[in-house]
């Protein structure tokens, strides 16, 4: 079976045909939504990219990196599975990281299924019981992912494995509905993570036309590209008090057919002077070597040449002013 819908489109008026994925037996296919969470740098954005296989979600070695719910889509033969990676859950300390919370617990109110990621490399701790009792409230079932599987020893991983059947028969009678260890990176198991998600998935025809992997919108993946090149290197407090807003794209004037360049101007708020210094760099080096790694990722992204424009901005306390996080974005 395939499907076609119009979508209105500002070239003459014109109409442009979805083409969904094809579905060979309509009465088993199945499409839905999956939600991945974790603490902070417990390897969900990781985890999607490889799901999706192409980079949709920015990763660092940074907690809180993930700002928002991103949405990757894994197409398969039996299945159209939509990925919603979403900030670490935490305690928060500021009115931004409360406001994170209450992002990631209002996805799980939506999806068919819940992915909560548990970092082979470290123990369970507070962290994840702090999870674990968020989601005992939940009806979703939830499917442990035991994260950077092949970076402990067998020994290690044998241990973690029964920690966290233990942490889910502590918070539910019947514990996690399953338990799939994964190592995104090395691409191990990443298959069983995406059929074990797909099996709670209800029937249903697909969700999302035909080759399209994120349905987040240019200007937000552009500001999470130079985000995750601007976190690269940065002292520890830094991270948290970085905002990226997309102020423009739009094309150069007067350039001749095949040579198009985007014009994006794009402004990195901090909350401090001392912050600024730091992500400029003496004489701007540092901000120059924000600027040309994120300009490849930004030209991959939108598929033609940029002229990326960087300017840094205080706006103090951000994370804690109820204005400033309503024009960042939060």
């Amino acid at each position: 079976m395939s499907d076609e819908t119009t979508d209105p489109t500002g070239d003459a008026g014109g109409y442009v045909p979805l083409t969904f994925p094809t579905v060979e037996d309509p009465e088993t296919y199945r499409a839905g939504f999956a939600c991945i969470v974790g603490r902070p740098n417990a390897g969900k954005s990781t985890l999607v990219n490889a799901l999706v296989g192409t980079k949709v979600a920015i990763t660092s070695g940074r907690p809180q990196t993930t700002r928002h719910t991103i949405r990757g889509i894994v197409n398969r033969p039996d299945a159209q599975l939509v990925l919603v990676d979403t900030p670490g859950l935490h305690r928060p300390r500021t009115l931004l990281g409360t406001r994170l919370n209450d992002l990631v617990v209002g996805t799980l109110a939506e999806v068919e299924v819940v992915g909560f990621c548990l970092p082979a490399d470290q123990k369970i701790g507070p962290g994840d019981d702090f999870i674990a009792r968020m989601l005992e409230g939940v009806s979703t079932p939830v499917v442990a992912i035991a994260t950077k599987a092949q970076t402990v020893e067998p020994s290690r991983l044998i241990e973690h494995l029964i920690d966290i059947e233990e942490l889910g028969r502590a918070h539910a009678a019947d514990g996690f509905a399953a338990i799939v260890p994964v190592s995104s990176l090395e691409a191990y198991q990443v298959d069983v993570v995406a059929e074990v998600l797909c099996s709670f998935l209800p029937v249903s025809p697909p969700l999302y036309p035909e080759g399209e992997l994120t349905d987040e919108p240019e200007q937000v993946m552009v500001a999470e590209l130079v985000r995750e090149a601007a976190l690269e290197g940065v002292r520890d407090e830094l991270p948290h008090s970085l905002a990226v807003v997309v102020e423009e794209i739009s094309p150069r004037p007067g350039r001749p057919e095949g040579k198009e360049l985007l014009d994006v101007q794009v402004i990195i708020y901090v909350e401090r002077d001392s912050q600024k210094a730091i992500v400029i760099g003496r004489g701007g080096s540092r901000l120059r070597e924000v600027g040309t790694r994120a300009r490849a990722g930004i030209e991959a992204l939108l598929g033609t040449r940029v002229y990326l424009d960087l300017h840094v901005k205080v706006a103090k306390d951000w994370q804690r002013d109820p204005k400033q996080l309503q024009r960042l974005g939060f």
